[in-house]
């Protein structure tokens, strides 16, 4: 009887200290889950270490290592994405390399799939033990606003760290658009979900790739992504002053006829001017990163360019 597989999904950007720690981990789990076959498909993500080095050392070392090496860095949305294409298991699991994904839940949430029908069994960190207190806060924020815009639940603190029937991955790639928001995705399209709670892991080895510049940036793509609600605030704003402003011209003119106040002069002016071009300013901004998005959309470039596989290192 043939053996059900797991493809094991790995994006990699400069995770050449790490490699070695994650292949001795997720084999140790292979070894314990021996009545499955496994595939490691490891995505060079256009590193400018010796990851790609280390992932052809690994695929001549053990035949079940893959792996895509893209031409440039296009982001991990896209490694994530090129590995669920290529992937060839029954399931799939996304994991990182540095080990803040413990290959040691594999198990378990392989059996709430098999033995209790769930589609996919995600992970969401309870604790943020090591990250910068800021970070933190503005993470939780973020998850509480993008919540309250979107029709699509996001879970605070979920990794992309999950196991993944063949159906659901299918139903994923087929959501084929260019800007990638895959903690979206995984909700967008449904299916039932089982979610597993740890504490967080610190780093194996390496540096975080993520700054809180690329996380915020990160942000705004979920949020336009999967929510219209930013056009509809800047339109109410716009409504409300000019609500405002026609208020304050009955007022000023009322005030002149009858009473003869004189009309406020230079500072007050220039404060109101200020402050009513920081809010168009806000408005266009939002708009325009809508624009941007779907001018990305209709050129319909590739999401990944792959330049090497393990094919061509035989």
């Amino acid at each position: 009887m043939k053996k059900e597989k797991i493809s094991i999904v790995v994006p990699c950007y400069n995770e050449e200290e790490s490699l070695k720690y994650f292949y001795d981990e997720i084999t140790k789990v292979s070894k314990e889950m021996d009545d499955l076959d496994f595939e490691y498909l490891f995505v060079n993500d256009g590193s400018s270490d010796k990851t790609l080095d280390e992932l052809r050392s690994l695929s001549k070392k053990d035949k079940r290592v893959r792996y895509i090496s893209f031409s440039r860095n296009f982001g991990k949305e896209s490694a994530m994405y090129a590995g669920l294409v290529e992937s060839t298991g029954d399931y799939v699991a996304i994991m990182d390399a540095d080990l803040q994904d413990p290959p040691s839940m594999l198990s378990k949430m392989y059996k709430y799939i098999k033995e209790e029908g769930y589609d996919s069994v995600g992970t969401r960190r309870v604790t943020r033990k090591g990250e910068p207190p800021i970070r933190s806060f503005f993470a939780r924020m973020f998850y509480k606003i993008i919540n309250k815009m979107s029709k699509v639940e996001m879970v605070d603190g979920a990794r992309d760290y999950r196991l993944m029937t063949r159906q659901m991955v299918n139903a994923i790639i087929d959501l084929k658009e260019y800007n990638r928001y895959s903690k979206g995705l995984f909700s967008f399209v449904g299916f039932n979900t089982k979610w597993l709670e740890y504490e967080n892991v610190e780093r194996v080895a390496g540096e975080t790739k993520w700054s809180f510049w690329k996380l915020f940036i990160y942000a705004l793509d979920g949020i336009t992504a999967f929510s219209t609600v930013p056009l509809a605030i800047s339109s109410i704003i716009g409504i409300i002053f000019c609500l405002i402003s026609m208020i304050m011209i009955f007022v000023i003119i009322i005030k002149t006829l009858i009473f003869g106040d004189p009309v406020s002069g230079w500072p007050s002016m220039m404060c109101v001017i200020f402050l009513v071009s920081g809010i168009q300013l806000f408005c266009i901004g939002i708009l325009g990163q809508y624009l941007s998005k779907t001018y990305l959309e209709t050129k319909k470039r590739p999401i990944y360019i792959v330049k090497e596989t393990e094919k061509d290192n035989k």
